[in-house]
């Protein structure tokens, strides 16, 4: 690789965790041709962006990012893979759904709106974190339900002087 395909390159990988709120790494070494691309796959369906890159160019990159990445350079060793997704939990949810069958992908470390997470004993954690919508989801139920309270009291009351009426 010349200097300036190494130069494009970190450019784009600059740009791409300028854009990205949630990055995983993982160490994706040994993985056959068709667990590699069943995991191309789910990531895929997941929305998930998978990418095989070199670590000398992500540590560069995530220098030149304006993004704060704390110990996470320092975790590029070995085969690196990163996984860009819109959603915290996801990319957990799947390498954990692939470790069910093998020992691989390891999670190396995750950046997750500015937090950051380092080795694989993080899987768990970051499997269940929940996602956006399921926080509001959670908000909107909490939030209806003294409204249905209300309304159910209300209802039983109403049918309740009725049934005294007759």
């Amino acid at each position: 690789m010349t200097r300036e395909e190494k130069s494009i390159a970190i450019k784009d990988l600059t740009a791409k965790l300028a854009e990205a709120n949630i990055l995983y790494i993982a160490d994706t070494s040994g993985l056959d041709a068709e667990t590699t691309s069943n995991l191309r796959r789910a990531c895929f369906k997941a929305g998930i962006k998978l990418e095989v890159v070199k670590n000398t160019l992500l540590e560069k990159a995530m220098e030149a990012s304006e993004n704060e990445y704390g110990e996470l350079p320092t975790i590029l060793k070995g085969n690196s893979s990163i996984l860009i997704a819109t959603v915290a939990n996801q990319p957990a949810k799947i390498i954990k759904d692939f470790r069910k069958k093998s020992d691989k992908p390891l999670l190396k470390g995750a950046y997750i709106n500015q937090e950051i997470y380092i080795g694989d004993n993080q899987l768990d954690s970051l499997a269940a974190l929940k996602s956006k919508e399921e926080v509001i989801g959670e908000i909107i139920g909490l939030l209806q339900s003294p409204a249905k309270r209300v309304l159910s009291a209300l209802l039983n009351n109403a049918e309740q002087k009725g049934e005294a009426a007759e």
